[in-house]
């Protein structure tokens, strides 16, 4: 469980780094992080840290499928995290 634990924590924080990363690509007219890859890390448990990042950073705020999906998928991982660690 430990283990699982360390993969959560680091897949939130390149969640965070990415977002921190593509905003500031936007800002320099540079190549973005294709929305697929922060959806994925979203999806594979870095939804905390991205919604997290997306706050942060003011990052994909004016997106309604970010703006609700994020959060939506953090709460999801949380209560599943919750339930991993309390069985």
């Amino acid at each position: 469980m430990e283990i699982l634990m360390v993969v959560y924590l680091i897949i939130n924080i390149i969640g965070v780094v990415l977002m921190k990363v593509d905003k500031q690509r936007a800002i320099k007219h540079k190549y973005r992080i294709p929305e697929k890859t922060l959806w994925l890390t979203a999806l594979f448990g870095g939804a905390v840290g991205t919604t997290i990042g997306m706050q942060i950073f003011r990052h994909k705020i004016k997106h309604l499928s970010f703006k609700i999906g994020f959060p939506f998928l953090a709460v999801v991982e949380v209560i599943l995290f919750i339930y991993l660690f309390t069985i």
